[in-house]
């Protein structure tokens, strides 16, 4: 399939899919060059970015997702070191959400004063 076929069916668009080709995380066997030098994308190359996209969504840096896939595919990742990937990941989005709840906090205070101050200035006309 063609680039812009892919980009539909990922919902990326046709730089981001170049852009992760060029950084290796999508290679020969996602990708292959036809004679016109196109870019014809196999099915699997589908799954693959979607796979992308999650592990991203999740904290994942492109870094890290570069490191597993190659550990991966040499089947060089020991289940400990998988383990530790995850807690750590899982850990690092607890620390998100932590921060987050203390910001939603803040601007609910914020909100509150602010609503409180448009009641009193409105009994007061």
């Amino acid at each position: 399939m063609k680039i812009n076929v892919l980009a539909q069916r990922t919902g990326l668009t046709p730089s981001a899919i170049r852009f992760y080709e060029k950084e290796g995380l999508l290679d020969a066997r996602h990708v292959q060059r036809g004679e016109n030098n196109y870019r014809d994308y196999c099915e699997e190359a589908v799954d693959h970015l979607l796979m992308i996209k999650k592990v991203q969504a999740v904290g994942f840096t492109l870094a890290e997702l570069k490191e597993v896939i190659q550990a991966y595919e040499v089947n060089d990742l020991p289940l400990s070191k998988k383990i530790e990937l995850l807690s750590q990941k899982m850990q690092e989005i607890e620390r998100k959400k932590d921060a987050l709840g203390q910001v939603q906090a803040h601007l609910a205070r914020m909100l509150a004063n602010k609503m409180a101050l448009m009641d009193s200035t409105e009994k007061g006309s």
